[in-house]
């Protein structure tokens, strides 16, 4: 099987064209766990399939590195456009690519032939606490969460919830560098509170135009960045008073863009794609 490795802000995922090469799906989640193992794969935080679609340009079938399926990457959906621009199975630089059916529009800059940026529309966040899904203190599924507490490890926190189109909980803290993640990012991506999991961003505001965040995304752990993430860091930072609406977000791996035009109700991303190798392994 031929594949692709390549990374957004150090998300790295292996990349693979679904329509040359035919995966049983009953496979793919145990071949997934395997090429995503670092030590005895590919190595990456999961596998993308790029696939044709009737309903946008291509289809993203998205892996955690755990086999799971997630719904939405940003990271990942910025590589996939670069992907198909580059090995010309698409010469348009305004692509639709569809995930887990919700379509996503993505604006690609050419420098040299090659794509070096990509701005997506994520459309708008979803602030239902049952659409996200979380459970509200409220207990009925309505109504936004916004500030509201939440105990973890004995140690209570404030969280504002969304979904960019997979769950997330922005939690705000002074100090994100010498946060303990790999104990506090298991409690939450597993709270009772999240029915399917949650990716959790824990955010320092630098400035009104400035924050930095570490993530813990469900099925893979600590990743270098997360787009969707950074979608809903700086929702949740306008929902708070705390920034403009637009920022700059800075991830462990790189700096994202991000705007939310709240008059139109939708997030935009821009940020890098970059491919790192190619290769064929034997499946």
């Amino acid at each position: 099987m031929k594949f692709t490795k390549m990374h957004g802000c150090g998300n790295d995922y292996i990349y693979v064209d679904g329509a040359r090469e035919h995966i049983d799906p009953a496979l793919k989640p145990e071949l997934v766990r395997r090429l995503s193992d670092r030590h005895f794969g590919i190595g990456g935080d999961g596998v993308i399939f790029i696939n044709p679609s009737t309903e946008a340009d291509f289809e993203m079938e998205m892996y955690n590195m755990d086999g799971s399926r997630a719904e939405m990457c940003g990271n990942g959906i910025r590589c996939v456009a670069k992907f198909v621009y580059d090995k010309h199975l698409t010469d348009k630089t305004s692509v639709s690519i569809i995930s887990c059916g919700k379509v996503k529009y993505l604006e690609l800059t050419v420098q040299n032939g090659k794509v070096s940026t990509v701005k997506v529309n994520m459309g708008a966040p979803v602030l239902e606490a049952a659409d996200i899904p979380v459970i509200s203190l409220k207990g009925d599924g309505k109504g936004t969460v916004i500030g509201e507490k939440i105990e973890a490890g004995g140690k209570t926190y404030e969280m504002t919830c969304m979904s960019m189109g997979n769950p997330h909980a922005v939690v705000f803290v002074d100090d994100v560098q010498n946060l303990p993640l790999e104990k506090i990012g298991p409690l939450f991506e597993n709270h009772e509170r999240f029915p399917k999991r949650v990716n959790t961003e824990f955010v320092k505001v630098i400035d009104r135009e400035h924050v930095e965040m570490r993530v813990w995304e469900r099925g893979t752990g600590e990743t270098l960045a997360c787009g969707t993430g950074a979608c809903a860091v700086a929702v949740a930072c306008i929902l708070n008073g705390l920034t403009k609406e637009e920022i700059t977000v800075k991830l462990s791996g790189g700096s994202l863009q991000i705007k939310w035009d709240k008059e139109a109700d939708l997030v935009y991303m821009t940020g890098s794609a970059d491919t790192v190798f190619e290769g064929e392994i034997e499946v």
